[in-house]
């Protein structure tokens, strides 16, 4: 196990890494991957030369010295957390286990294969219609997923594959989804914006709809009294919609278990955050709900970020606001080819410095916590997995007609749908 800790730093802070002692048996060392301007703790400080050498010299420290220097080496792990209406932020020290470890570059491995495998089927003409993808957007699903309970629930937007996966959905029934088969998650009825599981409400295709919805479902934890929460996500794109402030504004009334959560990826179809509001701020656009601002591409802030608002709303305090910084490789759907207002070599600057698969495996690796062989394991499974699961999505057959009209309401008698003429009769079973 690899005690990972965040300390707080002031904003003038230059060295990339922080050694401490650890505790006998453990293996530790500090990441500035939070910066804020705060003062450093009382009794926290550098350790001189004279210490480090003697810690080497005792050979307890001579591997984890190692791996930090080597870490050190590789990337720097720096970011902000931006913080608006709170006296404290997010945990400044966290524990990231080899299991955790490889469990999320796991599931961000399967989401990213499972994008680009959508893409070539929508480019042989397998999947039709609207489609959006995630790819490059992987830690924010995986690190919110990580700090939430399944109990809890997750309303988000039309770019939602990847949190239908997280929330535990399949990936043959994702790829069954987008291709229309029964075998779908909405039983091939609704396609890339429109898939379910429990406690997962869509997938919404208008834009910031769900956000009230979402708000909707906060109000009803809060009427049960079951310590649950729901999470809203939605773009900046979708950030300057009214409904988005009106629902601010009830949901800090009433003091609703929700946090609000603007996935910012730096681009509203195809218009830049620049371009498109006066403040790009985002986290601060509550002006009476507090904010946090982090790093959208690695995986332990938004897990440690998400865990703190997450506490802030069963506290009692109501809502929170988060503004998660990350990136989408594709265009803004599958008809964007996304480099007519931008460049090639941007999104490859991003692919190369911020990739949050390839942050987490540098990391990984640096601090002996997987060897390269254990990872090239898990991708050969992953891609068999995808394999498979779009050889079901191209060969499960779609819905019969009589089926159109099922599922309409849940645990409902047998009722006749009004058709399109005086004369169809359609019925609907639950």
């Amino acid at each position: 196990m690899i005690s990972v800790a965040f300390p707080t730093l002031t904003t003038n802070h230059t060295s990339p890494l922080l050694l401490t002692q650890p505790a006998v048996g453990s293996c530790a060392f500090y990441l500035p991957i939070f910066k804020t301007a705060k003062k450093p703790r009382a009794g926290r400080t550098h350790p001189d030369i004279r210490t480090v050498l003697r810690w080497v010299r005792s050979g307890k420290m001579l591997a984890i010295i190692s791996n930090v220097f080597r870490a050190s080496a590789q990337r720097n792990v720096s970011a902000k957390c931006d913080l608006f209406k709170l006296d404290e932020g997010p945990a400044t020290q966290v524990v990231l286990t080899r299991d955790e470890g490889l469990q999320y570059y796991r599931i961000m491995q399967t989401m990213r294969r499972m994008e680009l495998k959508a893409d070539q089927l929508y480019k042989q003409k397998i999947i039709r219609g609207f489609c959006h993808l995630y790819d490059g957007q992987e830690a924010c699903a995986v690190g919110i997923e990580a700090s939430i309970n399944l109990s809890d629930h997750l309303i988000t937007a039309y770019r939602a594959h990847g949190y239908t996966y997280t929330r535990g959905g399949t990936v043959k029934e994702i790829m069954a989804e987008l291709t229309g088969r029964r075998g779908g998650i909405a039983k091939g009825k609704g396609g890339s914006m429109h898939m379910y599981c429990k406690h997962f409400y869509g997938g919404n295709g208008i834009v910031g709809a769900q956000v009230p919805l979402g708000a909707g479902v906060a109000l009803a934890c809060k009427f049960q009294g079951n310590n649950q929460l729901c999470v809203c996500l939605y773009g900046d794109g979708a950030a300057n919609q009214g409904q988005i402030f009106e629902t601010y504004n009830m949901a800090a009334l009433w003091k609703l278990p929700v946090i609000f959560i603007c996935e910012n990826n730096r681009y509203g179809m195809g218009t830049s955050v620049e371009r498109a509001a006066a403040s790009t701020d985002y986290f601060k656009r509550g002006e009476f709900i507090p904010g946090l601002r982090v790093d959208g591409m690695d995986v332990l802030c938004v897990r440690e970020a998400t865990k703190f608002a997450a506490d802030h709303c069963r506290s009692g305090k109501g809502p929170i606001l988060m503004e998660l910084q990350t990136y989408r490789y594709h265009g803004h759907s599958m008809s964007d080819p996304g480099v007519s207002y931008r460049t090639r070599e941007e999104i490859q600057e991003v692919r190369s410095k911020s990739d949050p698969i390839s942050l987490l495996k540098d990391r990984m690796l640096s601090n002996n916590m997987a060897s390269v062989e254990e990872l090239k394991e898990i991708d050969v499974e992953v891609r068999k997995e995808i394999e498979d699961a779009a050889q079901f999505a191209t060969t499960d057959p779609e819905p019969p007609l009589e089926d159109l009209c099922n599922h309409i309401f849940c645990d409902m008698p047998s009722l006749e749908v009004r058709g399109t003429n005086p004369w169809a009769k359609l019925k609907s079973v639950s």
